[in-house]
This record gives C-alpha cells, sequence and structure tokens, in this order.
C-alpha cells in the first residue's frame, strides 16, 4: 500500500491544496486513492459518513478522490478553545479537552489512533496521499511528533516537501527545513514543490539548479499560482472573490475569535448578487442589509466579545432600520435569551446572556451532534443539504416557528414573528443552489438567483489536477507509487 507525503515548509505552504489536486489527478486515472491527515488543528470540520468529525480540508480531499469523507482520514484533529486548550477528537469522535502540554505528553497515545486510522485506511484504497502539519521542522514539537516526519518514519514512506515562493524566500525555507531534519528524515525527503510560482519560469531555473547541487534533491514541480481560487479553506477567511453590481445585497459577518466552519460562506463569495464583508476586531461595521452571526468554537466567549466590540447595540439598530439578522450554529444560540453551560463544556461554568432576539434558551450538554441532513427551507420547500456540528440543545417557543424541516421529519431553526431574525443549526446551508436562492428572497434579496457552488467545487478540483498533470513531474509519481 503506496503512502506519500506532503510536507511543507510553513503553514499554509499549500499543503492542503497539493494533496486535493494529487488526489483528483489520481482518481481521474482510476487510482483507489484516499486522502490522509494524520493530526489537524482547525476549527472548520465536516461531518462524516461513518458519524464522526474531520478537518475540512481533509473532507475536501476525499471529494477529489471521489469517496466518501470517514473519520479514518484525519484520527486526530485539535478544536482550539483558549490560547493554550483545545478540544480533542479522535477517529471522529470528542474525547475531552486538553491543555497544550497535557495534549503534548498524549501524543505518544494518540499515535495509536493515527497508526490505526492509516492502516484501516490501507485495507481499503491503494494509494494514500497523506498532509503533514504546519512544519517539520518545529523543534520545540519534534518529541513525540505524530503530524509530519513522526507519522513519516512509522508508516516508513516518503515525503514531497512544498514551498511557497509567494511569500518569498522560498530557497531558504527549503534549505532550511531540511537542514534541520534528521539524517533519516533528510533521506525519505525525496524532492521539493515549489507552489504559487507567478512570473517567466526562466528567470527561476538557475535557482532550481542551485537547490538541487546543494541539496542533492530534485525539484519535481513548480505550480503556478491559481488566481481566482476558492476552495474550502482551512482557516484563512480570505477576500471576497466577486465585485458586486449595484443592487447588491450587503452581507456583514464578525469574525469571531473562535469562529468556525466560515466556509458556509463561500457560496456567498462567488455569488454575483451579494457583497460579503468580514469585520474584524475594532473594525467600523459597514452598512448592511443582513448580518450573518457565523458558528463559534465557544459561544459564551464570543458572545462576550460581540458585546465588548459594540456588537449589539449595531444589530438592535439595524433591526430597528428594517435589516435582517440571521444566526448559524453558535450564532443561533447567541440570538436566544441565554446560553447554559453548567458543567463547563466549553470553558468556565456558567450562563450568559443571549442577545433576547430569539425567545428560546442553550444548554451546553455533554454529547455533540454530528448529522449529514437533507430537507427543505420552510415554507418555500426549496431543498437543502447541510450538517450539524454543535455542542448544546436549544428549547423555547421560537422553536415553533421554524426555518427547516429535515427528511428524517425534525424541524430545525427559528424564525421571529416579524421575519426579521433568522437562527439554524445546519451548516452548509448555502450550498444547494435552491436553498441559497431560497435563503437570500428571505433576507431581501429581489429576484435571489443562486451559483452551483458545490458544481463551482468540482471544476476548482479538476482545475488543480490540470494543474498537477501540466507542472509535476508525473512520472516520477507513477514511479514513486508503483502506477
Amino acid at each position: 500500500m503506496p503512502t506519500l507525503m506532503i510536507q511543507g515548509t510553513t503553514s499554509d505552504a499549500g499543503k492542503s491544496t497539493v494533496v486535493a489536486a494529487l488526489c483528483r489527478y489520481l482518481a481521474r486515472r482510476g487510482v483507489s486513492v484516499a486522502p490522509f491527515k494524520p493530526q489537524n488543528m482547525a476549527l472548520n470540520s465536516a461531518v462524516t459518513v461513518d458519524g464522526g468529525e474531520i478537518g475540512r480540508s481533509t473532507a475536501l480531499q476525499a471529494m477529489a478522490c471521489g469517496v466518501p469523507p470517514h473519520s479514518d482520514m484525519n484520527p486526530v484533529l485539535l478544536k482550539p478553545q483558549t490560547d493554550c486548550g483545545a478540544q480533542v477528537i479522535l477517529r471522529g469522535q470528542v474525547i475531552g479537552t486538553m491543555q497544550a502540554l497535557d495534549y503534548h505528553a498524549y501524543k505518544r497515545e494518540a499515535m495509536y489512533a493515527v497508526r490505526e486510522g492509516w492502516q484501516a485506511l490501507a485495507a481499503r484504497y491503494d494509494v494514500i496521499i497523506a498532509e503533514g502539519a504546519g512544519s517539520p521542522a518545529e523543534i520545540n514539537l519534534r518529541d513525540n511528533d505524530i503530524a509530519n516526519m513522526g507519522f513519516a518514519e512509522m508508516a516508513d514512506c516518503p515525503v514531497l516537501l512544498v514551498g511557497d515562493i509567494d511569500r518569498g524566500g522560498v530557497f531558504a525555507q527549503l534549505v532550511g527545513t531540511l537542514a534541520l531534519l534528521s539524517g533519516s528524515e533528510q533521506a525519505r525527503t525525496l524532492g521539493f514543490v515549489i507552489n504559487r510560482f507567478r512570473g517567466d519560469l526562466s528567470l527561476l531555473n538557475s535557482g532550481l539548479d542551485w537547490l538541487t547541487a546543494r541539496t542533492g534533491k530534485p525539484v519535481l514541480g513548480v505550480l503556478p499560482y491559481l488566481h481566482g481560487l476558492l476552495l474550502d479553506a482551512e482557516d484563512s477567511l480570505g477576500i471576497p472573490m466577486t465585485e458586486a453590481g449595484a443592487g447588491a445585497l450587503r452581507v456583514v459577518v464578525p469574525v469571531l475569535p473562535r469562529i468556525s466552519n466560515h466556509t458556509d460562506f463561500d457560496p456567498l463569495r462567488l455569488h454575483p448578487q451579494v457583497a460579503l464583508t468580514f469585520v474584524g476586531p475594532d473594525q467600523p461595521v459597514p452598512p448592511a442589509d443582513v448580518i450573518i452571526l457565523p458558528g463559534s468554537k465557544h459561544t459564551r466567549a464570543d458572545l462576550d466579545w460581540l458585546r465588548a466590540q459594540g456588537w449589539e447595540e449595531v444589530i438592535r439598530r439595524h433591526l430597528r432600520y428594517g435589516g435582517r439578522v440571521l444566526g448559524i450554529c453558535g450564532g443561533f444560540q447567541m440570538l436566544g435569551e441565554s446560553v447554559d453551560d453548567p458543567d463547563g463544556l466549553e470553558g468556565a461554568p456558567g450562563s450568559t446572556p443571549g442577545l433576547g432576539l430569539l425567545p428560546l434558551r442553550t444548554r451546553m450538554v455533554a454529547g455533540k451532534q454530528l448529522r449529514q441532513m437533507t430537507g427543505l427551507i420552510v415554507p418555500e420547500g426549496a431543498p437543502f443539504a447541510g450538517y450539524e456540528i454543535h455542542n448544546g440543545v436549544s428549547e423555547g417557543p421560537a422553536l415553533a416557528r421554524p426555518l427547516m424541516r429535515t427528511d428524517a421529519g425534525r424541524d430545525d431553526g427559528a424564525v421571529s414573528e416579524d421575519g426579521q431574525v433568522l437562527g439554524t443549526y445546519m451548516h452548509g446551508l448555502f450550498d444547494t443552489p435552491q436553498a441559497c436562492a431560497a435563503l437570500l428572497s428571505r433576507l431581501g434579496l429581489r429576484a435571489a438567483t443562486a451559483p452551483d457552488y458545490r458544481a463551482h467545487r468540482e471544476q476548482q478540483l479538476d482545475r488543480l489536477a490540470d494543474t498537477v498533470a501540466a507542472h509535476l513531474d508525473t512520472a516520477w509519481l507513477d514511479r514513486c507509487l508503483g502506477l
């Protein structure tokens, strides 16, 4: 069972994109291939076919392979809740919350989950494309490493090292990273991939020759900068992808400190009738038709942050002048009368007053809700497909006016009596064109249409595969994987 691991000189060097590109390239050739990320730290996640939770980028890579995402593909997922603590998810299920030092000591145990996930995939697929995390040269994290070379050594697999030339200093990145690896780790690093190159390749050739002469490692590909590429991001919010014209629906989203699943907004980035703006800390809030409160990994703490930033008064003024508000998951919980966490599942035990815009209360309870769901927007009857990832149970009269009804016969979300305030636990609600158009119409967009974001995602994955076919040494790849 051949495994090839893609590691990077830095975070956001393009590892996730390169893995997705390789997965789609191989899948199009009929290769039975699966992605694998031993350890991930991210607040963007997805629900798997086996009822687990994995990082969003790994789920995207599974789509590139044409296979359903499975918890084996990302056996360790860390979801930060504070600067020094994170929720720990093994094989798709929460096992608890750990402080950084405690988790560092626990990694030796976590390696068992990594090994089991990898071996389970090996029994079902012919090729595995693995992705590292951050950089393999983080000296302070190398002890008990399971994310990069620790896995590669355990699996005895070859490694390609990716560097981002768009950041500048790519030769220093690659040579310096290689120099900080052990002898055996250097030996299994078989070559380099330079990512996000712009310009005339002939001006780079002398540097590539120097790099090979200096390290003894070939440069196996120089991948061009792909303008306008929009795929499910792991952490980076990025910027809107379109210039909306006159009459566009102005949508504003506060960037919560622990914002989760901001990929919910990717279809709005593409929408020609939507002007999407993310507002960070201490930034002025622009005029808006709609304010959307996004998901949160720590609802009460982010609710406190909203108040400290003045958003509560902004939202109330926005509603007085006829604006609309939508809350998604944690943002939905914030719209209620209170968020109660008596057992301290997301932080210190206690209760935080909500914004009081919907008559409901939320109580955090043990056991995360993980579901893939389909159903209809109420009352329009527009079909949707999405997923739930949340702690907490909401109760109250607001739920008698649901926003959605699932095919399983369960109501979801709530709508205020005047129709200005809407909330839902459902992520991915804008991905389905019919649901997107219905929701945008409800939020005030006249003659609302919607791009097919899922078709767009498939086109972008094919674009990545085409790039690999044109700019990577695919003959070397075939030899490496025994194809």
